[in-house]
């Protein structure tokens, strides 16, 4: 496992497994989101085989897949909505953890400073300096 924290609650990760769940719950996760869809992934990965796994460990799941490059605000807003919802830290994953980092600085935008949001990404190794304007126009709609 391979998780990656861009805040004290909020970390990405590359493709889990359903063995990871238990290990995550030990260490204090509460809430795993998963931003890859199906089509993407073998059966044994699939959504509904990781919520059981995530939910036998004792650990809350979203499904928001994101499809690369086609993120929507309906995206966005249910990332945020989990992060709200969430008892404790998060673990959001995709196929790298790129697109679990877009979408948390889709999030942040207008919240953090886009300079924050960029510097925990690439603090992570997402680098997402060339989504600045995007960050940008969304804080400034949303502020």
């Amino acid at each position: 496992m391979d998780i990656r924290p861009l805040t004290e609650t909020y970390a990405v990760a590359p493709q889990l497994e359903p063995a990871d769940m238990a290990t995550l719950a030990a260490e204090g996760v509460t809430t795993v989101i998963c931003n890859r869809p199906d089509a993407e992934n073998p059966p044994p990965l699939f959504a509904a085989e990781m919520q059981a796994a995530a939910e036998a460990a004792g650990l809350g799941f979203v499904f928001n897949p994101i499809t690369g490059g086609a993120m929507t605000m309906d995206n966005v807003e249910e990332q945020a909505d989990a992060m709200a919802g969430a008892d404790g830290p998060v673990v959001a994953y995709c196929a790298s953890g790129n697109r679990s980092s877009i979408v948390w600085a889709m999030t942040q935008a207008g919240t953090l400073p886009t300079d924050e949001i960029l510097a925990a990404t690439r603090a992570a190794g997402y680098m997402l300096d060339g989504l600045r304007p995007q960050i940008e126009a969304l804080a400034a709609r949303t502020g």
